[in-house]
Order: C-alpha cells, then structure tokens, then sequence
C-alpha cells in the first residue's frame, strides 16, 4: 500500500499522533500562511448512528481541522441537525468553522445531501452561489452542489476566488456521470464571466484511468494519482479536478489522509469513520496571473508508506 501525505510539517504534524488514539487537540490546528488546504471526504452514511460515537467524531473533528475547506459527500440522515451538530464539535476547541449544505437528492428512498465546511477566520462563502447544478435529462443520480468562495487570508482586492463543486458519482453509472461530469465542468467555467477558477471534487468512483472524458476539457488536471483513497487501500476513487492554465493557483501539493497511520487506528476503527480517506490540494491564497508562481513553502517530497 501506498498511502500518501503530501504536506509541510506545519500542516499536518498536528494531526499525526498515533499515541493519543482520541486525544482532544489542546488549540485550533494551525494552517499555513502561504496556502490553503482544499479537502474531499465521503463521511460514509454520515448520520444519527454516526454522530452517535463519541470516539467517530472526534476523529472526524480532527480531520476537517487540518482544512481550510472541506467537501463533504454521502450526509445520509433525517434529521437536519447532522451537520450543525458536527460543526460544533468542529469548534470545540476554538476553531470558527461554518457550513452550507445542499438539499437532499436520490433517485431512490435513500438520499444524500452534500455540504461544504469551511474555516471563517480564512475563507468566506458568497451565499447568492450556493446551489445545485441544473440537471434536466436526469444523467446524475445525484447532481453536483456548487459554492463560490474566497479567501480571507490576503486583502479582498488580491483574494483567491473559485468556484466548488460536490460530487459522489453512481457506482453503477460511473461511465455515464463522468461523462455527465465533463459538461457541468465545461458550464461552470462560463457561470460567470468574473471567475475562471473550478475545482470539482469528491467520490468519482474512478481513478485517473477513467477520466478519458475529462480530457475534452482543456489544461484539465487533477491532484491524485497512482495511490490509493479508501480506507482499505484497494482503489483511487476521491480526487479534486481542475485546469492548470486557470487554476495557476495549484501549489502542486496534494495527499491523502489515511485514517489508520494518521490517527493510529485499526482497520476496523478507520472503518467505523468512514470507507474513504479524506483527500486534498493546496492552493496559493492570492490571485495569480500567468507565470511566476511562488512555490508552497516548506512541501516536502511525497512520504509513501
């Protein structure tokens, strides 16, 4: 197995205790002051029985702590207190972390919402830009939420700003939805004639090997390859694409958190959070025109265990 943590020490180095399996963080995890940390996480039938575990959440907790934003797939539950109780626990040591979330969506009994997590004290949202993409030949069983954010962390008139968009493919229609995928990428470039920047990111239920229709959209990239993002480290299903020429922002640092070796679990206590291990990207927080692009302060080489 090769599971990857791509980051600066200042990043993840407070995450990565094995020897304090459930210890609460003592402060809010410091974030890099040259990038931000854009995540994935399919939280797995993240509902009641899940925010149930006190030991689950915690886990959970210290994850989106280590981010900046993360986007969340498979919020399966009736009640609409999940995620404002999650987020609590997000915050209770301190940190500032809001939430928007989508409807719920399904073309069977059993639905699923998406929801962006965000850090407030580095980002903000624009609430107008928060939706569901448009999907009226019915091609995804569960179409895309989008949000539009920006950073907090340089002056507004320097902001990174970018578009998001949610996804958790069917595992029985992953050709198709990709392919679905290509066109509400392509229609979220031209949203608006002020924003370039789309990131769409989640559970593909592929790997790089299946992207061949991403390839019709130009300069298109994506952070993970060649290693492994469920907790069983068996395939390569999450992953966060975009195009280079716009996105210059892409600092090229990337990773997968893996539940196990991060947070010292067995593979039975990884599975209890979640069937996938989050996954995600840095970007530079400012604007960036055409070359010259700083490179991520303090990245280390790709640590492959």
């Amino acid at each position: 197995m090769r599971s990857v943590v791509v980051a600066c020490l200042i990043v993840l180095g407070a995450a990565a205790s094995a020897a304090a399996q459930y210890a609460q963080p003592a402060a809010p995890t410091p974030k890099p002051a040259g990038a931000i940390l854009i995540a994935s996480f399919n939280i797995q039938v993240f509902g009641e029985s899940k925010m149930a575990k006190a030991q689950v959440v915690d886990v959970l907790a210290r994850v989106v702590r280590q981010f900046d934003i993360v986007a969340v797939q498979e919020v399966r539950a009736k009640s609409d207190e999940i995620v404002p109780a999650f987020v609590r626990a997000i915050n209770a040591d301190g940190s500032r972390y809001h939430y928007v979330i989508g409807p719920r969506q399904g073309r069977t009994v059993s639905k699923e919402q998406y929801t962006f997590i965000y850090d407030t004290t580095r980002i903000e949202v624009d609430p107008s830009s928060v939706g569901v993409v448009p999907d009226p030949q019915n091609k995804l069983h569960r179409p895309p939420m989008h949000a539009r954010f920006r950073t907090k962390i340089t002056p507004a008139e320097m902001a990174f700003t970018f578009w998001l968009v949610d996804i958790h493919t069917d595992p029985d229609e992953v050709p198709q939805e990709l392919d679905a995928l290509t066109g509400v990428f392509q229609a979220m470039q031209a949203a608006r004639p002020d924003e370039d920047d789309v990131i769409l990111l989640g559970d593909l239920n592929a790997g790089p090997p299946q992207f061949k229709s991403f390839q019709r959209i130009p300069g298109v990239a994506w952070a993970v390859s060649g290693v492994t993002t469920n907790t069983r480290r068996t395939k390569t299903y999450d992953n966060l694409v975009f195009t280079r020429p716009a996105t210059s922002e892409y600092l090229g640092g990337w990773g997968v958190l893996d539940l196990q070796s991060t947070f010292g679990l067995s593979l039975d206590q990884a599975l209890e959070v979640s069937d996938h291990n989050p996954v995600w990207g840095a970007f530079y927080p400012a604007e960036v025109r055409g070359a010259g692009m700083p490179p991520m302060a303090g990245a280390a080489a790709p640590v492959r265990r």
